[in-house]
């Protein structure tokens, strides 16, 4: 197992930053999910660790060694990338072993990684046959099984189930959640889904704009956010962000910090009431039923819309005026610079 570690790493392409000074150390055996919006730099920080893009500035510490100079090759990592890149014309088995061959690895060796890593994905019964007979789900598992018989340090996985199916990409995230159980090494994950960062992170980095905005567990994230962007980028539906001053028509409990200036809440800690004086209220815009929960679009009373999750399938009609309240606990406060406040100690929030 492999620790990493960046300090202060830049990408600049001309004159343009692309990464702004970087600091990020993941430990031995870590899965960490590198999350934001698009042309954010994480796949772009993640060719940075590879050595498939130059380090402007700063330095890259794989285990105890400096491989800002590193050819790719020798740093230890194997990269899976959005697109399965197999050779149409080799069968699995030749796919799978290509890069050996390439580095000399003796005939027997070559065959043994194969199988070891056949059998770890269970590609044993799909070795001969060719990519064309396979199903992206497996024709990904192919890609994956290449790396693994790299014997790496560091796995780097750039967006690798975007181009799957709703279906297979929920399979293949438990395969390889399994896969790093097995392993037990360090993986860097890339995704601009948060699903998936929530489900298969040991530590998520949301980054924006080339810097990191926070890192922490996924329920760091979702439970203490740093500021509004990872409070509205990390959970589904995204936190709703009012005016302050809504707090105590949400909870009179609600203890507002002095210089709060918005109030978060996730749909999910919102709940349904009669509407009446002194608490929030709105009209209910549109109903969306998912199957599991009942999503309610409501119009406050400013014309801002706010999101409402409901679990017993309510779906009050169309127009209607109900109240929205929460618990204190639940709320989050962010200063004018979008920073999350920290609540008093007796309203309750941690």
């Amino acid at each position: 197992m492999t620790s990493l570690l960046l300090k202060g790493i830049e990408k600049h392409f001309g004159s343009v930053n692309v990464i702004r000074g970087v600091d990020l150390r993941i430990d031995d055996g870590e899965f960490v999910v590198f999350v934001g919006p698009s042309g954010c730099g994480k796949s772009t920080l993640l060719r940075l660790i590879s050595g498939l893009e130059h380090i402007s500035d700063g330095e890259l510490m794989i285990g105890d060694r400096l491989v800002n100079e590193v050819q790719p090759s020798e740093r230890g990592v194997a990269m899976v990338f959005q697109s399965y890149a197999l050779y149409p014309h080799l069968t699995v088995r030749d796919n799978m072993g290509f890069g050996l061959k390439v580095r000399k690895v003796p005939a027997g060796e070559r065959q043994r990684r194969i199988n070891e890593a056949a059998a770890t994905l269970k590609l044993d019964a799909l070795l001969d046959r060719y990519p064309r007979e396979l199903s992206g789900g497996q024709r990904q598992r192919v890609a994956i099984g290449r790396a693994i018989v790299g014997n790496p340090d560091v796995f780097l996985f750039d967006e690798p189930l975007s181009n799957l199916d709703a279906e297979l990409r929920v399979h293949m995230r438990s395969e390889i959640a399994a896969l790093h159980k097995r392993l037990s090494t360090t993986m860097i994950y890339v995704t601009h889904d948060q699903i998936e960062a929530m489900t298969l992170a040991d530590k998520i980095v949301v980054l924006r704009d080339g810097r990191i905005e926070q890192v922490g567990s996924p329920r760091e994230l979702y439970e203490r956010p740093a500021n509004m962007f990872v409070a509205q980028f990390i959970g589904s539906p995204k936190m709703n962000v009012l005016p302050a001053a809504n707090a105590q028509l949400l909870t009179p409990a609600a203890i507002v910090p002095a210089s709060a200036e918005s109030v978060g809440v996730r749909p999910e800690h919102l709940k349904v009431s009669e509407a009446r004086d002194g608490i929030l209220r709105g009209k209910v815009s549109l109903c969306e039923y998912t199957g599991a929960i009942t999503l309610l679009h409501v119009t406050l009373p400013d014309g801002q819309l706010c999101l409402v999750t409901s679990d017993d399938h309510m779906a009050p009609p169309l127009g209607s005026e109900i109240g929205l309240t929460a618990q204190a606990e639940k709320l989050h406060f962010f200063d004018h610079q979008g920073r999350r406040e920290k609540p008093a100690p007796d309203a309750g929030v941690q």
